[in-house]
Parts: C-alpha cells; sequence; structure tokens
C-alpha cells in the first residue's frame, strides 16, 4: 500500500517502505536509540535471512492520506525511556509529515529492551 495526495502540480504517491527507510534514517539519530529490533517471531526470521534489511523494526500503515507508524527499539541503558520515547515520537512525526506532505495519526514507540 502507498500514501497518495494530489495538488495542483498532480499526483503524489509514496510507498510504505519508502516511508520506513526514511524514519529508520531519522529515527537512528535520536540520542538513547541504540537500534531497532523486529517485533515478533516471523520479522525475526525474515531479518535473518535478509541481514540488510534496515527497516526491521518499523512498520508503516497507510489509509488514505494518514500515516500510521509503529517502531520496536532498544534503547541505550541509562537514559529515561520516557523522554528518549516522547523525542522520538515528536522528531519522527515532525520529519514524516515534511517529507511527505501527509499527516502522520500515530507513533507508537515500543521500547524491547536496553543495551549499554
Amino acid at each position: 500500500m502507498s500514501v497518495k495526495t494530489s495538488n495542483i502540480y498532480g499526483r503524489i504517491t509514496i510507498s510504505e517502505r519508502t516511508i520506513e527507510k526514511f524514519i529508520a534514517h531519522t529515527a537512528i539519530d535520536c540520542y538513547g536509540i541504540v537500534e531497532f529490533v523486529p517485533h515478533n517471531f516471523f520479522d525475526g526470521i525474515l531479518c535473518s535471512i535478509a541481514p540488510n534489511t534496515f527497516t526491521k523494526g518499523i512498520k508503516v500503515n497507510c489509509n488514505g492520506d494518514r500515516i500510521f507508524i509503529n517502531i520496536y527499539t532498544i534503547v541505550k541503558y541509562g537514559v529515561s525511556i520516557k523522554a528518549v520515547v516522547e523525542s522520538l515520537k515528536e522528531f519522527v512525526r515532525y520529519r514524516v509529515e515534511r517529507f511527505s506532505g501527509m499527516v502522520v495519526d500515530t507513533v507508537n514507540v515500543s521500547v524491547m529492551g536496553v543495551e549499554q
């Protein structure tokens, strides 16, 4: 599926995979984020088969011109998890809305672990 919108210049279509890659490059720069991890067994197997999957812990669902984002991450030990998650949510929402011109409806962040 993809996000679609129109303006005076024509139609714009952005695939979910493109948005996932953009989020991965954007979110890894947030302070306290160590890496992204698969959220279930099937995704873990898929990532072990294709280890160069950069978007392994990011899922994007699109419905019309709305974007729903789920991020599964590991945070750095010793940081405030709440502060890191809130910062990540706001940063991803801002960057994706500017990148796509669409509305980000929700950004859900699941902390799957802590690592040094």
